[in-house]
């Protein structure tokens, strides 16, 4: 899976869940810019891929399971 697709599905389950990206960020323990790198937007498509541990720490805060953000 390319990092621009599991930006677009953590996107998704955020948005599924009501989070706003300022919220997530908060909830993951980052800045709400770097959750916009990972997900990107209708012009600009993600400029950053997610760790491993960073993956957990998304997947914890959207309370699912961190193989979810990655299918």
């Amino acid at each position: 899976m390319t990092f621009k697709r599991r930006g677009i599905l953590i996107k998704e389950v955020r948005q599924a869940k009501g989070l706003t990206q300022d919220g997530l960020a908060k909830k993951a323990g980052i800045y709400p810019i770097y959750l916009a790198q990972i997900e990107g937007s209708a012009k600009n498509p993600p400029t950053r891929t997610p760790s491993l541990p960073m993956l957990e720490r998304l997947a914890k805060a959207l309370k699912v399971k961190v193989a979810e953000p990655l299918k």
